[in-house]
């Protein structure tokens, strides 16, 4: 079973982050900060994993989220340079509509439409917004800087909140660890619901526009 086979690897990952020293746990995260944000989704692993860690290591704090916000900034820039070279790449990826929606996004707000979805987690839409600003030749000094800010930001937030509140923490670690099953597949389906959703106000939006058009022509 698929759920099945993902909770294990999501188990397996985060023990051995957690457990192992710094020195091994720090190039782990990147790689798993980097593939994350380029041509896998592993949501949440780097925002689990940063958690456990410190609310395990508190004396962690200080330095280990900047490892999934280098991992991610590395995933990132690659994707970027993917969507940069080649326009086919995104156009097979993402629908051309939506791609269509984030560049009006970009020029309507600018540096804020990169760093709220850099901030938010799943089900807020990320990668369409890395792969566009690459489309767009966004100015990839900023683009860094942006993504690296916005994921420091992230990746602190949830270390220093485990920090202070450690048994808390290990407590609800503890309580994922047992149902993570449940946890996934609400995830999943709350992903799902949300494309669903999302799916169905463009087609409104479709039929709408397309009815506004036969009155006028009526008239």
């Amino acid at each position: 079973m698929i759920l099945e086979w993902l909770k294990d690897w999501l188990l397996e990952i985060s023990r051995q982050v957690v457990g192992m020293s710094v020195f091994y746990a720090m190039p782990m995260m990147v790689i798993v900060g980097a593939l994350d944000s380029s041509l896998l989704s592993l949501p949440e692993v780097n925002d689990y994993i940063t958690i456990a860690r410190v609310a395990n290591n508190p004396n962690e704090v200080y330095y280990f989220p900047f490892f999934p916000a280098i991992g991610s900034l590395i995933g990132c820039l690659l994707l970027y340079r993917i969507a940069r070279r080649g326009e086919q790449f995104v156009t097979r990826r993402f629908h051309p509509a939506h791609l269509h929606r984030v560049q009006e996004l970009y020029r309507k707000w600018g540096v804020f439409a990169l760093v709220i979805p850099a901030l938010l987690p799943p089900p807020m839409p990320f990668k369409i917004f890395v792969a566009t600003a690459g489309v767009m030749n966004y100015p990839i000094g900023r683009f860094a800087l942006v993504i690296l800010i916005a994921r420091m930001v992230r990746y602190y937030f949830w270390g220093i909140l485990a920090y202070f509140f450690q048994n808390r923490v290990r407590m609800v670690l503890f309580w994922m660890e047992t149902h993570i099953l449940e946890i996934v597949a609400v995830m999943l389906g709350a992903i799902v619901l949300f494309f669903i959703i999302r799916w169905l106000v463009i087609r409104m939006r479709g039929t709408s526009a397309k009815h506004n058009a036969q009155v006028s022509l009526a008239d």
